[in-house]
């Protein structure tokens, strides 16, 4: 019973990050039932088949909240599904002991990624244009297909490729990548049941985490206007390359000696990253301060910048602030 309440509060916990962040639910869930001994191929059909469920209840709460475009999720869910299923039939195939590395490999990478992506600044300029399905179909496949087999990817995947490309604000990046998740976990689920059957997923962990990530759903919602990401993305980044470090170095069977001095070394970096996600969301918030005091300083709507006092400073701290950026990302 205990060990089914902490589950729940993992699911709690990973939703309200994914909901934030459109990123991590899975990375997060995944990594902590690795770390529990759950074997590869169930983790991550548990994990999945737990995501339907959540995944709907998001895509509710985003949609009430105003935050996705069903243009882009109508082209990215169906290929993500396409390669998802793929992933799933792929994972089923291989053996306890390959998966384990292989999926700790893919969790490690995308917790790397998390770090360097929210150590650097945000962006979050604008630019003109739609997105294409010659950009979203490709991305789907490839980012269902990562979800699948390494239990988790589908956001860290997705949603930065669309922050970066410019075209869609931020918070609909996260509603959007959030909504189209629930066919991508739909079709994980379905590839898992053929490849393992029904006694590949572990019910009371299912029902669990999806307790919890239901509760969290449209609190993570909401949250996703409020929480600084930069800082979130790089704790969630840290905690998931920690805990994927020790299943690779026994897969790469490092000594006794050297797995501490690892650890040390990768603290060390998860420190230095969120020092540096820091300062940047600092900086961002500066930057906004200097817009907002030197606007209000601003006689007049058709002043030009060379009469207006501080309008200099106001071009000069906005270029600043989109570069820096902060979070929530928006």
């Amino acid at each position: 019973m205990r060990k089914l309440l902490v589950l729940a509060f993992v699911g709690l916990a990973a939703q309200l990050v994914d909901g934030a962040l459109g990123m991590a639910y899975g990375l997060t869930s995944s990594t902590l039932l690795l770390l529990a001994g759950i074997a590869p191929a169930a983790a991550s059909a548990s994990v999945h088949l737990a995501e339907v469920g959540t995944t709907f209840a998001a895509g509710v709460a985003h949609w009430r909240f105003g935050n996705v475009d069903w243009r882009v999720v109508g082209r990215i869910a169906v290929p993500g599904a396409l390669g998802a299923f793929a992933g799933a039939t792929f994972l089923s195939a291989l053996s306890t002991a390959a998966a384990a590395p292989w999926m700790a490999a893919i969790l490690f990478t995308l917790g790397a990624y998390l770090l360097v992506r929210f150590a650097r600044p945000l962006r979050t300029e604008r630019r003109a244009g739609r997105l294409r399905s010659r950009f979203l179909s490709p991305l789907g496949l490839v980012a269902g297909f990562v979800d699948a087999t390494g239990g988790g990817g589908w956001g860290p995947v997705a949603t930065p490729a669309l922050l970066v490309s410019g075209r869609l604000e931020p918070r609909r990046v996260i509603g959007s990548v959030d909504t189209a998740e629930f066919l991508v976990a739909g079709a994980a689920s379905v590839g898992f049941l053929i490849g393992l059957g029904s006694e590949g997923f572990l019910l009371p962990m299912v029902l669990a985490l999806l307790a919890g990530g239901l509760i969290a759903a449209p609190v993570a919602a909401w949250l996703v206007r409020l929480v600084p990401a930069q800082l979130l993305g790089a704790a969630v980044g840290g905690v998931i390359v920690l805990t994927n470090a020790r299943t690779l170095m026994r897969a790469l069977d490092l000594g006794a000696g050297v797995r501490p001095v690892a650890y040390a070394l990768l603290a060390l970096a998860w420190g230095v990253a969120f020092a540096f996600a820091l300062r940047a969301l600092l900086r961002a918030r500066r930057a906004r301060t200097v817009v907002a005091v030197a606007r209000s300083a601003t006689p007049s709507r058709g002043a030009s910048t060379a009469e207006s006092p501080g309008g200099d400073v106001a071009t000069e701290a906005s270029r600043e602030g989109t570069v820096a950026g902060s979070g929530p990302v928006r």
